[in-house]
């Protein structure tokens, strides 16, 4: 079992697959052992429900659903931002790793 989960959210879930291909690669440089997936918006409730998060992080195209997000996991405590539309677009797997990272502290 990962000692944490990031989990990361788009329109499709098709978009984030190769970010989350870098974010585990990253991670694995660093010697972390985590889980990182993506889902799509209809099914992140399903994935919020039934899996330990640690994180989530929502693409820039679903950013505008970052209260509802806040809301849904408020009682649970996971950290909900949105990612930076840059490293999104450069597909720049450290980054977003790093910046999970930061919520997490």
């Amino acid at each position: 079992m990962a000692d944490k989960t990031i989990m990361l959210v788009c329109s499709a879930g098709m978009s984030t697959s190769l970010l989350v291909t870098k974010m585990q690669e990253a991670a694995a440089a660093k010697g972390l052992d985590y889980e990182i997936f993506a889902t799509s918006a209809n099914e992140a409730d399903k994935n919020i429900a039934n899996n330990t998060i640690d994180v989530l992080l929502l693409g820039p195209q679903v950013g505008f659903m970052r209260s509802q997000y806040e809301s849904k996991v408020a009682d649970k405590g996971i950290p909900v931002d949105v990612i930076n539309m840059q490293d999104y677009g450069m597909m720049k797997g450290e980054n977003v790793l790093n910046a999970a990272l930061e919520l997490m502290k």
